[in-house]
Order: structure tokens, then sequence, then C-alpha cells
């Protein structure tokens, strides 16, 4: 079972009822294709590109907006593993999707898998581990049947 938390902190783009459902869909799927079980819970906040670089520069030290960050807990609470926090940037989804080509609730599940990847110990700063990350994300984008 997972409980997806959401918090919206913006008003550049309308969160729906079925682009949440889409995010719930897409960390389940993640999780499901991870082999992962258990009760989980993750936070997902949508925010702008101005609370986004604050987060980047304070936790990160990089003084400039990106388009999603996540912040691994691995803890547990009341019986759920707490996976960690999802932030993506509206601005971003609807500035990358333009620039991609796809629908933003496209571009919003790839941000959420990818999080998601980075939450269970992924990452992709050197080449193996990259091409490992790409890997896994284009598996669950397919499992989800997205693909513009």
């Amino acid at each position: 079972m997972i409980d997806v938390l959401f918090d919206n902190r913006q008003d550049i783009m309308e969160i729906t009822e079925e682009n949440m459902k889409a995010v719930e869909n897409a960390v389940e799927t993640v999780l499901r294709t991870e082999g992962e079980e258990g009760n989980f819970e993750v936070s997902v906040s949508f925010v702008t590109n101005e609370e986004i670089r604050e987060l980047n520069r304070e936790y990160r030290n990089v003084d400039s907006e990106t388009d999603v960050l996540s912040f691994p807990m691995d803890d547990e609470f009341d019986g759920k593993i707490i996976l960690g926090d999802i932030v993506i940037s509206t601005q971003r989804i609807i500035e990358q999707a333009n620039d991609f080509g796809h629908s933003l609730e496209r571009e919003m599940i790839y941000l959420t898998v990818h999080s998601m990847l980075h939450l269970l110990g992924y990452d992709h700063m050197i080449g193996e581990e990259k091409d490992e990350m790409r890997s896994k994300e284009k598996d669950v984008m397919k499992e989800l049947q997205i693909f513009k």
C-alpha cells in the first residue's frame, strides 16, 4: 500500500484529481517494477521556480532552478516506510513539455518516476549509473503506456 501526500504550493498550473491519480499510479508502478512491497509513504509537492531554486541552493549548494528535487528519508513511522519527498517545479513541467513536444501530464509523470528512482537509491552522475537509471525510467514509462 502507498500513501501519496500532495502539497500544491503554486498557482501556475492547475493540479487536477486526474493528475494526482496519475502521479499515484506512477509511484505505485515504480515500486512494483522495483519489487518493493510494504506500506509506503511519499510526499509530492508542486512549487514555483523560485521555491525550487531556494531549495536547490539550500540543500545542494546549486543556485539555479531545476525541474525536480528528491529528498530520500528511508524512515519508518507507524508501520509505514517513509521514502521521502518529491518537489516538482510546475513552471519547468510547462517549459520542458513545450521543449520536448509532449503533454504536461507526461512531463509530470516522467519527473515523478525519475524522482522515485532517486528515493530508491538510483543516481545518474556517472555513465553506468546514468544508463541504468535511464533504462529503468523507460521501463516504467512503457509500463504506464505513456509515450507522448
